[in-house]
């Protein structure tokens, strides 16, 4: 573990510290920290790099307090680091003088303040903040720059481009073409390495009990200071931390320390045990790079590089199909869902397929629940700002589309307590993938399930109050009739959908009884879903 504190060395904090001139300002965001990008490649004492902390980012929603304070320590030992090889950086904190916590009126301030002939922009991943950016261009006198973030493999309209007569995308063909254009894990002759393109049927066994997790890396640096300004600006969030000791990456040494680590400790099972489940451990064999990677700490290929590469040294010890189902969640899906977020914005945000209305249940917030795969997957996200995949998709995000929570509660809560959540990639997964309310833009049905797949993928149910074997009873698993509930409150729709058609079938020949004794049980479990 190492400790680090964070401080702002050689970065003015203040316009009013800054001497001279400058005919350029260089906007860097807090998910654009990447020191690889072509501004930073030479030191130009005529261009200010400006950085912000603001309350339009710390409100916009309510965020893990784990979150805010990965991106702040970030930000700051990025300016930091950028402000010692020479580069001239005006960082703007929480508390500092003529902050006006908001990105445009900031600019607008700034490029008065400094009379600069030109300004300049990396792209924004998120639409709100593209559309500040994009509105204060076209007002402004000044002349404004666009550039590309440098970070992704494909473009924002790469959908459109390379599919241009689809009515629907697949993935599968997305990340192929990434494949080709990229070369990862093709052979001489332009074909997948092993014979297929894709080795997810041999990633889905359930964790082992005799098999010992190896503990996550933590790092301790100390946000005390950090944390203390949050406070005394009052600065609303959720979750726990110990800010003395904070666990996460905040600069590219120890993100690339942690890089290393999945390499050589969890890329061997990580594939196989990728979407298991487990109270043993929080992070089992998942990198939790995906913070370093949304921050632009660390780039994709560095990513996929270091696994490829670990692999090709390796290859008794990381089989084709561990690293295959890692190199698909980078190049594949995380690129996929970006490029669908850019596709459908900014419509893609108020979709609700099933017009769901309910408000989020209580207990996302505190965790305290009988729920045992709920409680663990909750509290887990509140102690460490992170879940892995199949906890969101099946645990929280399942028990929220069978409940029929409102999409807009749903991402509300995403977006806010997980770590590495900015909307480009929350929003597909949470509002698509996880809850359908696209219907199905993203994925080809409702990622829905009884309590019988978390029993399969998890230890959860041998420990919880609810029999995940009875479907109706004072001790029924919720998970079970409200996951027929479901099937019937939406059964013209789903049953249209050819991976739907066994399940809807299935419950048109169940009898008519049967039949209400379940939906009398998932009637009655909606009326108090927070006593679940």
């Amino acid at each position: 573990m190492q400790h680090a504190d964070i401080s702002l060395t050689d970065c003015a904090t203040s316009p009013n510290d800054l001497t001279g001139q400058f005919e350029s300002l260089a906007l860097v965001l807090g998910d654009q920290l990447n020191a690889s990008h072509s501004w930073f490649s030479e030191v130009d004492p005529q261009r200010l790099i400006v950085m912000m902390e603001m309350r339009q980012e710390t409100d916009y929603v309510r965020h893990h307090q784990q979150k805010i304070l990965a991106f702040f320590a970030a930000m700051r030992a990025f300016a930091t680091a950028l402000a010692k090889v020479g580069h001239r950086v005006l960082y703007l904190r929480l508390d500092s003088d003529g902050n006006k916590h908001c990105l445009r009126a900031n600019m607008e301030m700034l490029a008065q303040l400094f009379k600069v002939q030109r300004i300049c922009f990396q792209q924004a991943d998120e639409y709100r903040v593209d559309q500040q950016l994009q509105q204060f261009a076209a007002d402004s006198a000044v002349a404004v720059d666009w550039y590309d973030s440098e970070h992704f493999l494909t473009e924002r309209d790469s959908l459109q481009r390379w599919f241009p007569s689809a009515k629907n995308y697949v993935m599968e063909y997305f990340y192929r073409r990434v494949r080709k254009q990229t070369g990862y894990l093709m052979d001489a002759n332009g074909q997948p390495i092993g014979g297929q393109w894709n080795f997810d049927k041999a990633n889905r066994n359930k964790l082992p009990k005799q098999l010992d997790v190896p503990a996550p890396l933590l790092f301790s640096n100390n946000l005390t200071a950090l944390a203390q300004l949050l406070r005394a600006e009052q600065v609303d969030h959720v979750g726990n931390v110990d800010a003395a000791r904070f666990i996460w990456p905040i600069n590219r040494q120890q993100a690339r320390q942690l890089l290393a680590f999945f390499v050589s400790e969890l890329l061997p099972h990580f594939g196989r045990y990728q979407d298991a489940m487990s109270a043993r451990g929080w992070s089992l064999y998942h990198a939790r790079l995906s913070f370093s990677l949304n921050s632009k700490i660390l780039s994709p290929r560095e990513v996929v590089e270091a696994a490829i590469e670990a692999w090709q040294r390796q290859p008794e010890r990381i089989d084709l199909a561990q690293i295959e189902g890692f190199v698909r969640q980078i190049i594949g899906w995380r690129e996929f869902v970006r490029a669908m977020y850019w596709q459908h914005m900014p419509t893609y945000r108020s979709l609700n397929y099933f017009d769901h209305q309910r408000p989020l249940p209580e207990f996302y917030w505190h965790g305290n629940t009988n729920m045992r795969c709920l409680q663990h997957s909750i509290k887990q996200s509140l102690d460490y700002a992170y879940a892995h995949h199949i906890q969101r998709l099946m645990v929280t995000g399942n028990f929220a589309l069978l409940a029929g929570v409102h999409p807009d509660a749903v991402d509300g809560w995403y977006l806010g307590i997980y770590i590495d959540a900015l909307e480009w990639v929350e929003l597909p997964n949470t509002r698509g993938m996880s809850q359908f309310a696209d219907g199905g833009l993203l994925a080809s049905k409702p990622y829905i399930s009884s309590g019988a797949y978390i029993n399969k993928m998890s230890d959860y149910c041998a420990s919880c109050y609810y029999d995940v074997q009875q479907k109706t009873g004072p001790q029924a698993c919720p998970f079970n009739s409200l996951y027929w509930h479901f099937i019937d409150q939406h059964f013209e729709r789903l049953r249209h959908n050819p991976r739907m058609a066994l399940i809807t079938k299935q419950w048109q020949q169940r009898s008519e009884a049967e039949r209400d004794s379940v939906l009398l049980q998932a009637r009655d479990y909606l009326t108090r879903l927070d006593q679940l």
